[in-house]
């Protein structure tokens, strides 16, 4: 699938990952909607560079655990642009707890993260099929990580939230064939403002990985791009890690 004029919507698009695919999306020829939570000028941001570059985008606020919010924007966007083509479910939280503290991993913090990590993730999907169906095709990625497949990462609960994207993937693929694509794109770690405070922790990692090197918001948008892409690929885990998980 060329991504040339492609209507794609980003969530969470201003900051790190999201905003690297967009950009990269703009780049390539599609029309991207910027979705935002909090992160307003960032989206905004993003979407003034694209168009100052000559590409089309608009930043769109929707809290993604909030279907009803969801709806609404994809709504807001097919009115303005037609249809959608390509949805990037990037947007995810988390919260820096150690897996040992089981205490720590409150009901409060199960929910949260589950409501935006999966739950929202399963409401964009159902969002935008509708009209990937009616133009008889569509792509979808997902953004796991690795702590889905280790059982390590920020906290205990994270980790299992990207443990069942992984999983959400491939039951999407089942249930959207064979019209729409649902890919994961699994990544390692990346240099991101989820990094912030713990940079000397990240730099001490670059020299155990097999590359040694940590990835780029960017190099992660090049496989988003190239899996939205890949017309006979679907239900897979592609991880990008600099070789952490081999």
């Amino acid at each position: 699938m060329h991504l040339q004029n492609k209507v794609a919507l980003v969530t969470g698009g201003g900051t790190g990952i999201g905003r690297a695919t967009c950009l990269l999306l703009a780049k390539r020829g599609a029309i991207v909607a910027v979705n935002y939570s909090r992160s307003r000028t960032e989206a905004e941001e993003t979407a003034d560079i694209i168009n100052k570059e000559g590409g089309r985008a608009i930043a769109m606020q929707a809290d993604v655990s909030r279907d009803k919010e969801v709806q609404a924007m994809v709504e807001l966007l097919a009115q303005q642009f037609g249809t959608v083509d390509l949805l990037v479910n990037n947007a995810s939280i988390t919260r820096h707890i150690p897996l040992v503290d089981l205490e720590g991993a409150t009901e409060e913090i199960w929910d949260e993260l589950f409501d935006v990590n999966v739950k929202g993730m399963f409401y964009c999907a159902r969002a935008v099929a509708p009209y990937m169906n009616r133009n008889n095709e569509g792509a979808i990625v997902n953004l796991g990580s690795i702590a889905g497949q280790t059982g390590l990462g920020s906290s205990l609960p994270y980790a299992v939230s990207k443990s069942a994207v992984h999983g959400l993937t491939k039951s999407l693929a089942r249930a959207l064939a064979p019209n729409i694509r649902v890919n994961c794109v699994v990544p390692g770690a990346v240099a991101t403002r989820w990094w912030a405070g713990r940079e000397e922790q990240m730099n001490r990692l670059a020299p155990n990985l097999l590359l040694q090197r940590i990835a780029t918001p960017e190099d992660i948008a090049q496989l988003i791009c190239s899996a939205l892409e890949q017309e006979t690929m679907t239900g897979q885990m592609i991880t990008v890690d600099g070789g952490q998980t081999l």
